[in-house]
């Protein structure tokens, strides 16, 4: 049975994720920003335990390190995230500088933030795995400007997690950074082309078969940084 922590648990692809974990019989620590409003994943069933943490604030990511002290975690999902300011705010002439900071804030700084938290844990698990989930909108090889900020954000992050890589696998941890694919949530819209189902599927598959770091797609294809 493996520790599996999860942020962003409450709905969409994590909240997919956590099912599926806890349905495999892994122990979930499934993170989210309002553990009361989070109906969905208090029905699940499993060994799931709900935690309230906010990725863009340090003090609530620091007290989830504190309280999973000691404890190994074997696989850490980065899944918490926002598509940053209104889409007339981030392009070339206009951008919500405040939003575009924000978006930075969750989806940069975020997964440092609860990676840092959980060195440790992570330290004390045989194989450890980090996962990431970015945006292809975050690959410098996707050529489309739209959405400023929260491609940046997510462009920050995946150079981040590659630096990470390099120094963590001399420890035996891996670190990825997955594409979902475009997905029918909050964020990608009913017209989109997977169920959250699906891509969460998909992408406990790849972190299943993660054997180094790199950056995939929901299928297990390699995708272009």
């Amino acid at each position: 049975m493996a520790t599996v922590v999860i942020t962003g648990a409450n709905k969409g692809i994590g909240l997919q994720l956590a099912r599926l974990y806890a349905e495999a019989g892994d122990k979930v620590v499934a993170c989210c920003r309002n553990p009361d409003g989070a109906d969905d994943l208090k029905a699940l069933e499993g060994d799931i335990e709900v935690k309230q943490v906010e990725v863009g604030n340090d003090a609530s990511v620091a007290a989830l390190g504190k309280e999973l002290e000691g404890a190994a975690v074997d696989v850490l999902i980065n899944n918490a995230g926002t598509v940053g300011p209104a889409m007339d705010q981030q392009t070339l002439t206009t951008l919500d500088t405040d939003g575009w900071l924000d978006a930075f804030n969750v989806n940069t700084i975020g997964p440092v933030r609860v990676l840092q938290a959980l060195m440790d844990n992570l330290k004390a698990a045989d194989g450890a795995k980090v996962m990431t989930v970015t945006s292809q909108y975050g690959a410098m090889a996707f050529d489309m400007p739209a959405v400023y900020a929260y491609s940046t954000s997510k462009a920050g992050v995946n150079k981040y997690m590659r630096m990470a890589a390099l120094e963590l696998g001399k420890e035996g941890i891996s670190v990825g950074l997955v594409h979902p694919g475009w997905v029918q949530t909050d964020m990608g819209g009913p017209k989109a082309d997977l169920t959250p189902t699906e891509s969460a599927s998909g992408i406990k598959d790849v972190i299943s078969n993660m054997t180094e770091s790199g950056f995939w797609k929901w299928n297990g294809e390699e995708h272009a940084w």
